[in-house]
């Protein structure tokens, strides 16, 4: 499918056909895809929790509201991110780069983000989107649909898959096979409503 039909093709489907399955190796190849988003500084602080368990699809979808989407879906991932990313992977991702190159990523990072909880956070939010979005196209890209999803106990989620206190969810995307038609779009705000020139 052609990047333009993608976008314009996506849209945020709730019901899926339970007995679509995806194999294992369909999954990775949609992840190692969504991999290729950037992240501030390559930090790549960004991790996906692929949840395949069933019982676990269960415990998750009872502290979404009960979504269908949450264990109908032929694949669904909990988009994670680092918190500290930038203090303990700032050497490993700039490997294989110029030493100067290497020396000036490290000073940039650390001024950047150290004793700045806010801007450590917002960081890792923005990754996770990226990421969630390329995830979403790359899903769609195959005929694939997908919906992404904030609607869920953040904190009982976090106990579930283990989370690590270093680390934060920015949300969850379910990617499977559509089962009825998505509505009409509305509620549309106009165009020039929505991009401003220059300035406000």
């Amino acid at each position: 499918m052609h990047i333009e039909d993608a976008i314009r093709s996506r849209r945020a489907v709730k019901v899926y056909d339970p007995d679509f399955r995806l194999s294992r190796e369909e999954k990775d190849e949609l992840l190692q895809l969504a991999l290729l988003a950037p992240t501030a500084f390559n930090l790549q602080h960004v991790r996906f929790v692929e949840v395949s368990d069933p019982a676990l699809r269960e415990q998750i979808r009872e502290q979404a509201w009960g979504q269908a989407q949450v264990t109908d879906a032929a694949m669904l991932v909990v988009v994670c991110a680092q918190l500290d990313s930038w203090e303990k992977n700032a050497g490993r991702v700039w490997q294989g780069a110029p030493q100067e190159v290497q020396d000036y990523m490290a000073g940039a990072i650390d001024a950047y983000y150290r004793d700045k909880p806010q801007v450590q956070r917002d960081e890792t939010m923005r990754s996770c989107g990226l990421k969630a979005q390329t995830l979403m196209l790359a899903a769609r890209g195959k005929g694939l649909d997908s919906c992404p999803m904030d609607g869920f106990d953040f904190d009982a989620v976090a106990r579930l898959i283990n989370l690590p206190d270093n680390h934060l969810i920015g949300l969850m995307v379910a990617v499977g096979k559509r089962a009825v038609e998505p509505k009409p779009r509305v509620g549309k705000l106009p165009f020039d409503e929505l991009v401003i020139r220059d300035r406000f």
